[in-house]
Parts: C-alpha cells; sequence; structure tokens
C-alpha cells in the first residue's frame, strides 16, 4: 500500500488524521478554480486518452493543469505522458507533482511505486484516502484546471471524487456504438444520483478518415452520442476522429498534438479546451 499521508503539514497533524486531510483537501482545491473528472460508462472507449489530451490542450493554450489519475488499478497516465520515476517531496513534506512542462503537471499510483507492473488490490476505503491524498497532499500549487482521470463505471473512485470535490464537473466520454451508449446513461444517472453537474458528452472515436482515399469510415456507427446527450439533456461538447497515431503516441508517451498540430484530432481537442477555458 502506497504511504503519503505522512505528508500532511504538522500545524494540521497534531489534529484527528482524518479531519488533517480533509483540512488539506480543502486548502489545497481552493487553489484550483475549475475541477473536473473525466469518466466513462465502460472501458475500451479511449477515456484517458482523452483526458490526458484535453490536459494537454489546455496547457497549449495557457492554463495552469494538473492531471490527478484515479484509475488505481490501470494507471496509464504517466506513460501517455512519457513520464518517469519517483515523486520527490518539497520543505513541507507535499508530494511534488510529476512535471510535463511549465502548464502540466500529473500524478498517479505509478508514480509512487517501483513495480510498475505490480498489481492493486485495494478495498473502498484505502482507494478513497489514496485519492483524498493525491488531491490534499501534492504540491498543486495555484492551477486553472484540474482533470481528474477515472476509471471506467460508477464505482468507488468517482464516488470519492464527487464527495471529495463538492464543485467538481463531469466529462463523460462515449463512442458512437449503441452498447457504450447504455453504459454511458448510466454514468450520467449517476452523476445525477450524486448531484455531480455534468459539463457535457464526448463522442470519441467518432469517424476513421482511411489515410490512401481519404474515406471516412463510421466504423462505431455515427452520431450516437449527440442523440444521447439530447436525449438525456446533457451538452455535446464535440467529436473526436479515430486516428491510429493517437495509440501510437500515447504507447510511446510523445504528444500527439505536438507532433501532428494541424491533424483533425488536435483542432478537436483544441475546440473543446476553449469550451474549458470559457468557464474561467
Amino acid at each position: 500500500m502506497v504511504q503519503i499521508h505522512n505528508s500532511v503539514d504538522s500545524a494540521q497533524s497534531q489534529a484527528n488524521p482524518k479531519q488533517a486531510l480533509e483540512m488539506a483537501v480543502k486548502e489545497s482545491l481552493g487553489r484550483i478554480k475549475r475541477k473536473f473528472i473525466v469518466m466513462s460508462g465502460k472501458g475500451g472507449v479511449g477515456k484517458t486518452s482523452t483526458a490526458v489530451n484535453l490536459a494537454m490542450a489546455l496547457a497549449r493554450l495557457g492554463a495552469k493543469v494538473g492531471l490527478v489519475d484515479v484509475d488505481l488499478h490501470g494507471p496509464d497516465v504517466p506513460r501517455m505522458l512519457g513520464l518517469k520515476g519517483i515523486l520527490d517531496m518539497n520543505e513541507e513534506q507535499k508530494l511534488i507533482p510529476a512535471r510535463y512542462n511549465d502548464n502540466l503537471s500529473a500524478v498517479s499510483v505509478e508514480t509512487l511505486i517501483e513495480g510498475k507492473d505490480d498489481a492493486i488490490i485495494w478495498r473502498g476505503p484505502v482507494k478513497h484516502s489514496v485519492i483524498q491524498q493525491f488531491i490534499g497532499q501534492v504540491a498543486w500549487g495555484d492551477l486553472d484546471f484540474m482533470l481528474i482521470d477515472a476509471p471506467p463505471g460508477t464505482g468507488d473512485e468517482p464516488l470519492t471524487v464527487a464527495q471529495s470535490i463538492k464543485d467538481a464537473q463531469a466529462i463523460i466520454v462515449t463512442t458512437p456504438q449503441e452498447v457504450s451508449l447504455s453504459d454511458v446513461r448510466k454514468s450520467i444517472n449517476f452523476c445525477k444520483t450524486v448531484k455531480m453537474e455534468i459539463f457535457g458528452l464526448i463522442e470519441n472515436m467518432s469517424g476513421f478518415a482511411c489515410p490512401h482515399c481519404q474515406t471516412v469510415l463510421d466504423l462505431f456507427g455515427s452520431g450516437g452520442g449527440e442523440r444521447t446527450a439530447n436525449d438525456m439533456q446533457v451538452t455535446f461538447l464535440g467529436r473526436i476522429p479515430l486516428d491510429p497515431e493517437v495509440v501510437a503516441c500515447g504507447d510511446a508517451g510523445i504528444a500527439f498534438q505536438e507532433k501532428f498540430p494541424q491533424a483533425v484530432v488536435t483542432q478537436a481537442f483544441e475546440q473543446i479546451a476553449g469550451k474549458l477555458m470559457a468557464t474561467l
């Protein structure tokens, strides 16, 4: 089990440990303007890739962004950002988030353990504590945005975020296919149940442009995300087309948007990022 609870400020540590952590979370959140949890109803929809690329797009627009990977059993954020090594602590005994560039930093359970392929076998209470520590015991500083990459579904991790960050808003990722849309409706109802505001829905893998003839192929259907958003009275944020280079760049820890600045995918993320920037 990862232990970072001893990084609580010394003045707070004299209080009950749970209260001290709650105070640290409140203090940290007070320095962050906007908080968004990126979630999906099922796996395989490119949720983490969407969260990473959205964070990159915001950073490219000049925003200060913190990316929190709370997919504790499948932490892929560090690999997609090309981040390596274990996090250090500052003079206040808070973790220093891994820096991707001047505007983007990240924290993940993978940045706290030596064995990158070790299985994380934790029950709900431990997950709750670690997620709170990712927020309150990390030296995030002043941020414009905190993006939280949650695992698929409606389990402990998104519930902890909803309970710990009262003003967090959800960005839900889906693909156009009906099986994904059926699950995303559960995510929407989850948000309504826990009274988490939904910022909007993103349709990922929305069409594939053939590199040879440029014909757009709707491999996973067409328009399902927008229809679902309309039916569920949720804002539709946009479509992200399917591009194999996104996968290749993610596997290699290379920024797709920097390598392909004129790509349709890059433009799509910039447009969605612009909608988030407009909330500042």
